[in-house]
């Protein structure tokens, strides 16, 4: 699933992020959503959330 709309994402999803020092075609990073970063409802690069491990980035998929 899309990450890139924020009514789809909400604590304690299970989700696929790209940290910001892996933005360039880097590996994804898995775990479960803590925080909502992003206050808008949409953002083209993906929704930008803080997971339970404290690691930010934004949100390629929805597992």
């Amino acid at each position: 699933m899309d990450g890139t709309i924020r009514e789809k994402i909400h604590p304690g999803l299970e989700v696929a992020i790209v940290l910001k020092q892996d933005q360039k075609g880097g590996p994804l990073t898995a775990g479960i959503v803590k925080d909502i970063l992003t206050s808008s409802a949409q953002h083209h690069r993906g929704i930008k959330v803080r997971l339970t491990s404290g690691e930010v980035g934004r949100v390629q998929q929805i597992i």
